[in-house]
């Protein structure tokens, strides 16, 4: 069995293509797990429709995601969050693929919904040149007796949590694979503005990943990577695009920045403190 954990909040806008999505999965057995971070919308009633086990947990995705699988009873664990899509042989393809080469975890390529605006399409070009390069991915499927033996995702991380996981699978010597089938991001930003705010959240739990992950973080975190040079040949297929990019960059690590520093002058309660308080425990 695959226990599809899903953490959410707010997220009546995508989950109903979410979980479409998995239910059309070529694989059969799979139970859906989905974490509701008190969302305020109709995310758990369309999720209850569509057959998926539902419980409450906040405050970050990274408790949520370690609460599911807590709850799961699948050999394997797979995380996908409530704004994308996942082609039909995802699960399938992690599977055979763990099975026939006992691999503790796979990669699974992630994209952009490049017709959602502009800046989605460029976030689409930026991703694609990930594709095949072991630094910047994360693993997003695993047995879940390797999940919880390097302690799930850390709870004090809002963002990079998932480098963070896959960096402690790498110095645990755990073997790794990647499938072909894919999975889309759907709710893209429109505006440079929503940029702007998603990675100002972000910085402010960076510097608990940078402290964590010394020896990879910042090649992993650089606006400048090997890998930007397999976008060239798409983004100067438009005049637009370079511009557009570098834009985008500067917009998304300036914010980023003045996370951090927010973080450095105005510190914040750790995000398990706050779980407990949220959750009453």
């Amino acid at each position: 069995m695959v226990s599809v954990i899903i953490p959410a909040r707010d997220s009546e806008a995508t989950i109903e293509r979410c979980l479409k999505s998995i239910l059309r999965q070529s694989y059969r057995n799979i139970e859906i797990i989905l974490v509701d971070n008190y969302s305020r919308d109709r995310t758990r009633d369309i999720s209850v429709k569509h057959s998926a086990k539902v419980f409450l947990k906040g405050p970050e995705r990274s408790a949520q995601v370690n609460f599911g699988a807590g709850k799961a009873a699948g050999k394997y664990l797979y995380r996908v969050d409530s704004d994308f899509v996942v082609q039909r042989n995802v699960i399938q393809e992690a599977v055979e693929s763990s099975e026939s080469n006992n691999y503790d975890a796979i990669i699974i390529h992630n994209t952009s919904d490049p017709t959602v605006s502009l800046w989605a399409r460029i976030r689409k070009i930026e991703r694609d040149c990930y594709r095949n390069d072991m630094l910047n991915v994360a693993s997003r499927f695993w047995k879940k007796e390797v999940f919880e033996e390097i302690g799930g995702f850390d709870e004090n991380l809002s963002a990079a949590e998932d480098y963070d996981l896959h960096n402690r699978l790498i110095n645990r010597g755990s073997r790794i694979g990647q499938i072909k089938a894919e999975e889309i991001h759907i709710r893209e930003p429109k505006t440079l503005a929503q940029v702007a705010r998603t990675h100002y959240y972000y910085g402010k739990s960076i510097r608990v990943f940078l402290r964590k992950n010394p020896n990879r973080a910042l090649l992993q975190l650089s606006p400048l990577r090997r890998s930007h040079s397999k976008a060239l040949r798409n983004l100067l297929c438009d005049p637009i695009l370079p511009v557009g990019f570098a834009l985008y960059q500067f917009v998304r690590y300036t914010a980023a920045l003045l996370g951090v520093m927010s973080s450095i002058l105005t510190p914040t309660p750790s995000i398990q403190n706050r779980s407990l308080a949220r959750d009453g425990s």
